[in-house]
């Protein structure tokens, strides 16, 4: 499709009501909290809460190496425990924040604290979550809570939020979990470093939301390295780590053919990817809205960026901190399905009707889905950015001083 009327097709209209304000949206939420607690004296029994887990365990990184570890279980006793887990399946459902945020406060966080050395740990509290994190479906499970329920959502913005908290005495699995013989695998052998092990099972079909529980349930890695690991790094990890199995899989793959734009809106949050001949170079750029949870200052956009050239990164990414590995993620994903690599710049535009944090499976998912439909062309990347510069809510010169690959047009030679 030729590029004006790509952009023209995407034209948002400005006219439409926005939604309410964050305030008020947060009071469903806790009003939704209410419903919960009633669900939740309905389902104890005595001092224990049986039923199906979801195949999702959380892991916090607060006092490492003593860190607080939990099973997840709905409190409505007919729920399918399944579509509690965070997964790809939430973007087909077209969830909203406030789904989100009310299905994940409909389960329970049984806790206990425990030591992040697992190596051989397969009984008692600890050994019950890592079962439920390798199983392939979900677990039911007696937990025996110590005290009563923290009735409260985490909300964080790169993990999935987790709803009320009680600390747990014990917890026993009511059935043998099945688990898949790939992960087994991965368990025999204890020489199998984590990366490997990760790779692996990627290419045996596991989508990184299934890798992040089982690396987080301490169960990749060699044996003696085998650790709990923070819900929070595990995310981080296994997209960087499946990111550059990719992108070195792409390393003498031809370039694409011409510049293309793709886009996407999901949770008030807008994509553009802009892929362009060349060899593998990445960059993120988020704009985030003024006065919002985001960027309370109210002068004007925010701006944060992270890039990478053909041979990768060496260090953490600070700025835009997990998104930037979600989305690099998306974009390699689609790279890898044409055997092409490609210079892919994303800008991700933060709405402030994105009015509470729901974790950077989103912006996997918002890039994943960008490349569903068809695309805009272009002569060259700088036309591509001057069809996109309207679009934005920030100037080509803000774009420009935060964008390596946007500042880099000037010596680029396609343009000329």
């Amino acid at each position: 499709m030729r590029l004006d009327r790509f952009i023209d097709d995407f034209q948002r209209d400005e006219a439409a009501e926005r939604r309410r304000l964050a305030e008020e949206k947060s009071y469903a939420v806790i009003d939704y909290l209410d419903e919960v607690t009633d669900r939740f004296d309905e389902r104890l029994q005595g001092d224990s809460l049986f039923g199906s887990t979801a195949p999702e365990v959380f892991v916090g990184r607060s006092g490492y190496p003593n860190v607080s570890t939990g099973v997840l279980s709905p409190m409505a006793e007919d729920a399918d425990a399944e579509t509690f887990a965070t997964s790809a399946d939430w973007y087909a459902e077209g969830l909203g924040v406030g789904d989100v945020l009310r299905r994940r406060s409909g389960m329970l966080n049984s806790t206990r604290s425990a030591k992040v050395d697992v190596d051989d740990v397969w009984d008692g509290f600890v050994g019950t979550q890592r079962e439920v994190a390798i199983a392939d479906h979900p677990v039911d499970v007696e937990v025996g809570l110590a005290d009563t329920p923290d009735f409260d959502v985490d909300v964080d913005d790169i993990t999935t939020p987790t709803g009320p908290r009680a600390r747990a005495r014990e917890a026993d699995l009511a059935e043998n979990p099945h688990v898949p013989r790939p992960v087994e695998k991965t368990l025999e052998d204890d020489d199998w470093a984590a990366e490997g092990a990760m790779t692996y099972l990627y290419r045996r079909g596991f989508d990184v939301y299934e890798i992040n529980n089982i690396l987080s349930a301490g169960a990749l890695g060699q044996g003696h390295n085998r650790r709990l690991v923070p819900t929070r790094w595990s995310i981080t990890a296994v997209d960087d780590t499946v990111g550059q199995y990719l992108r070195g899989g792409l390393r003498h793959s031809d370039t694409v053919d011409t510049v293309e734009v793709w886009t996407n809106e999901f949770m008030h949050n807008r994509y553009w990817v802009v892929l362009a001949p060349g060899n593998w170079e990445f960059e993120l750029v988020e704009l985030k809205a003024p006065e919002s949870v985001w960027n309370p200052d109210a002068t004007g956009y925010y701006l944060a960026s992270a890039h990478e050239g053909y041979e990768g990164r060496t260090g953490y990414v600070e700025e835009t901190a997990g998104a930037y590995y979600a989305a690099r993620l998306g974009v390699l994903e689609h790279l890898a399905d044409r055997d092409r690599q490609a210079k892919a710049l994303v800008v991700r535009e933060i709405t402030d009707d994105y009015w509470a944090p729901v974790g950077v499976w989103q912006v996997r998912e918002g890039v994943r889905n960008a490349f569903d439909g068809e695309y805009g062309e272009a002569e060259t990347f700088r036309q591509a950015v001057e069809a996109l510069a309207p679009q934005l809510p920030v100037s080509k010169t803000q774009l420009r001083r935060k964008s390596n690959l946007v500042a880099g047009l000037q010596t680029t030679i396609t343009d000329f």
